[in-house]
């Protein structure tokens, strides 16, 4: 399914010039005191990041030590039924410090993600409409929403040790 284009309102990160801002981009991240090879793996370490279900460990030694966002995704899809029972709950806020994280140690990510102005960022995704807009174009785009927000604190000063 073809991305669309970037407009002076909105910014599509899924492909193209803004693809720092995806999960999936090759920005590695120090989380918890481990590296990932991309901030998709941490969002689904987290996951199983609870001691409630016994195992969830050797999941999160699979998800860490695969060098795919893909596979990390498969893996945690995979084991749905040992994910942590409060996960809906707690996803939005999980996945808000992972993008905090990734702002802060990659410069070039804020950056492009500053470059995005005052448009709407939107996760041009064909298959997620939770975290995208869908294949309908009708999603709750969280993850879009989620970078603006960002986006604004960082202009205002609201991210701790960033400028």
């Amino acid at each position: 399914m073809p991305h669309k284009m970037d407009t002076e309102a909105q910014v599509f990160f899924y492909p193209d010039e803004f693809y720092p801002l995806s999960n999936f981009s090759p920005f590695r991240l120090h989380w918890h005191g481990l590296d990932f090879d991309t901030s998709e793996h941490a969002y689904h370490w987290e996951k199983f990041n609870h001691r409630l279900v016994h195992g969830t460990s050797l999941i999160q030694a699979l998800i860490v030590n695969t060098t795919s966002a893909h596979e990390a995704f498969h893996i945690a899809q995979r084991h749905t039924s040992w994910v942590h029972p409060e996960w809906e709950r707690l996803r939005v806020g999980v996945m808000r410090a992972i993008l905090i994280a990734k702002v802060h140690q990659h410069e070039y990510v804020r950056r492009k993600l500053l470059e995005t102005g005052e448009r709407e960022i939107i996760e041009d995704s064909w298959r997620d409409a939770y975290w995208g807009w869908g294949p309908e174009q009708t999603g709750e785009n969280v993850l879009g929403k989620l970078w603006m927000a960002i986006r604004e604190d960082l202009r205002d000063g609201r991210i701790e040790g960033l400028a």
